[in-house]
């Protein structure tokens, strides 16, 4: 899944995205209101984590926008106010969560899998397509044939792929999705890890397979017999 994350405080923000990416979420990190706001309108994002103080707009501000605009991405507020007030304001502006500093890592961790999960309504733990199961919770890939644990790169591709089956996802989608608009990573690393992605299938004995589109993207489906 993609995060938006903005967090003035450098900081703060690093220490935030890297217990994300360890979560194996994709994350990207802005530093201001605007930057939150023009990255937001993408709806490229599953959730969205905002501060509400921020240089050159709010937090709030930031959500009102974004709402009027259509975006219903869910969001989470961060904000060092605790007065109810303040937590009212959030939550008719459009956000889904609030939470508010200092907060537990393990906390915030467990409000963005509730608020994703209300954005499918319901998000099941394993997904699962022919004879493999991918794990959620542990990042495993499980087949007949065995069980190959997933890198965060390779778990997020299988996840887009198994969650949109039979659908062609090109090859800028997933550098989007996964890798970010501001990455600096060429788009060959794609066909990387559909590399590793096709040898752990095989590993498992999966009855899927990654068929490619050439100069356009990837699917799973189901192998012909």
């Amino acid at each position: 899944m993609r995060l938006l994350l903005a967090e003035d405080e450098k900081e703060m923000s690093n220490a935030l995205v890297a217990v994300l990416k360890h979560s194996n979420y994709s994350v990207d990190a802005v530093y201001d209101g605007l930057d939150a706001y023009n990255y937001g309108i993408s709806e490229n994002y599953d959730g969205m984590i905002l501060d509400i103080m921020m240089p050159k707009m709010d937090g709030i501000e930031v959500l009102k926008k974004l709402r009027e605009k259509g975006i219903n991405t869910p969001v989470l507020l961060l904000t060092a106010k605790s007065q109810v007030s303040d937590r009212i304001e959030g939550l008719d502006s459009g956000a889904d969560d609030y939470l508010t500093k200092p907060f537990a890592m393990g906390e915030l961790l467990a409000r963005i899998r509730a608020m994703t999960r209300r954005k499918t309504e319901f998000s099941p733990n394993d997904l699962t397509i022919g004879n493999i199961t991918l794990s959620r919770e542990t990042f495993d890939l499980k087949g007949p044939s065995g069980t190959q644990r997933l890198g965060s790169k390779e778990f997020q591709m299988l996840e887009m792929m198994m969650v949109n089956k039979n659908t062609l996802i090109s090859t800028e989608r997933f550098m989007e999705r996964i890798w970010g608009y501001d990455s600096d990573a060429e788009i060959n690393v794609v066909w990387v890890f559909i590399s590793y992605l096709r040898k752990k299938l095989v590993s498992v004995g999966a009855d899927v397979e990654i068929k490619a589109a050439r100069g356009v993207g990837y699917t799973l489906a189901e192998k012909q017999k």
